[in-house]
């Protein structure tokens, strides 16, 4: 199969400058990056994520549904009396 994939000039020249740091061709460097995926698919891997919890805060902060609030309840919770 061939796939044909549109690069923006810089990202073309960002290629080639990788490719050639590495002693390869545009080709084999694309190639090399598809067989890494492939072979993480294959084995089931998932790509590192780098969220955190702040992200998901920052994330739940900029929600347009308001309403839902984040914050934590302050309330005590019942306790038996227990004599020792």
């Amino acid at each position: 199969m061939t796939i044909m994939l549109a690069l923006q000039p810089q990202e073309e020249a960002r290629l080639v400058a990788l490719a050639l740091a590495k002693g390869i061709s545009a080709d084999a460097l694309v190639r090399e990056a598809l067989d890494r995926i492939l072979a993480e698919a294959a084995a089931g891997a998932r790509p590192q994520r780098t969220a955190t919890g702040a992200a998901l805060v920052a994330a739940m902060q900029s929600s347009p549904y308001k309403e839902i609030s984040i914050e934590a309840v302050g309330s005590r919770l019942p306790v038996r009396n227990v004599e020792f």
